[in-house]
């Protein structure tokens, strides 16, 4: 797994599914974790979850030490300020808003020591956003992870204007280290490179759906059994790179004006509160609302169980 790193203390503030996650990250790549909650007895739980959750991770091979081993090196504050005592990185997690990222990071920025890298999970909001007016803005950045971020490790890290150079790279090393794979967004711009990707994929499952092409559940196969077997080993790019025998000019060759045309067909709209009445209506007949947190759960053991074979095929090909 990824190299120990005791030097460097972590604090995550905001204990939610994304903050939880993020402890088991850092604690599992050997850092010393506080986390900071502001709702009463959220700590407490995050800390009871961590520690279930590194007994499943431990049975795929995602933790090789013991887990109680990694629980130990997570520890919960009384407060904001004792949290951040010693830190080198703060991992934020608070609503997503920009009045409570603005409120939370002048608090940070008021109590971290000057060389403590601020990070926010943000998943839209730039960082320019809620640091600008701060005296240690450029020691402030985006890290915004996939959930759940303790098994798809990918991290979007985006800079504002003014974030030291510096403060990118260390927090690039730190992620790495901790057995993340960083992207660097080289500017800002809404929903980072992830969510835009996403979002041009779901719109246009909804549009397809609105429009009678095909089911919900055919939506899903497609991109289930189809686009996403493909999209677990490689990205677009390599993806058009093979999907022609002269690579990434050939496929352009071949589909470029056949895709262009698609693209063109795909107008914005507003999603449809018919259609997504219906949308619902097919997902609960699919899944009843009382199963939705047990199958996220199932979610992220298939996730583990996909990361510890992703893991296995990167050893037999480095052979």
């Amino acid at each position: 797994m990824a190299k120990k790193d005791d030097d460097t203390r972590i604090a995550i503030v905001g204990t939610g599914l994304i903050g939880r996650a993020w402890a088991i990250v850092f604690a599992r790549a050997g850092h010393v974790v506080t986390l900071t909650d502001s709702a009463p007895g959220a700590s407490e739980a995050a800390l009871e979850w961590i520690g279930r959750t590194l007994s499943e991770m431990h049975g795929f091979g995602l933790v090789e030490e013991k887990p109680n081993a990694v629980l130990a090196r997570v520890h919960v504050a009384q407060s904001l300020d004792e949290a951040l005592q010693g830190a080198r990185y703060v991992q934020e997690n608070v609503r997503e808003t920009v009045e409570a990222k603005t409120a939370i990071f002048a608090e940070m920025d008021r109590l971290a020591a000057p060389d403590c890298v601020l990070a926010s999970s943000t998943s839209f909001i730039p960082a320019s956003a809620f640091s600008e007016s701060l005296a240690g803005r450029a020691r402030c950045l985006v890290a915004h992870p996939v959930n759940p971020p303790h098994v798809v490790p990918v991290v979007e890290l985006c800079p504002a204007p003014w974030t030291d150079a510096a403060v990118l790279a260390r927090a690039r090393a730190l992620h790495e280290a901790a057995g993340q794979v960083p992207v660097i967004v080289r500017r800002e711009i809404p929903g980072f490179i992830l969510n835009r990707l996403q979002a041009a994929l779901v719109c246009e499952a909804v549009r397809l759906y609105e429009d009678g092409v095909a089911s919900a559940e055919d939506i899903d196969k497609s991109v289930r059994d189809g686009l996403g077997l493909r999209w677990s080993f490689m990205g677009p790019m390599e993806t058009i790179d093979l999907n022609a025998p002269g690579g990434v000019a050939d496929y352009a060759a071949r589909y470029s004006a056949t895709m262009v045309e698609m693209d063109r067909a795909q107008t914005p709209r507003d999603w449809d509160p018919a259609a997504l009445k219906r949308l619902e209506g097919e997902r609960r007949a699919l899944l009843d609302a009382d199963a939705l947190a047990a199958r996220a759960a199932w979610r992220d053991r298939r996730l583990m169980a996909l990361a510890a074979h992703k893991r296995r095929m990167r050893e037999q090909d480095n052979d």
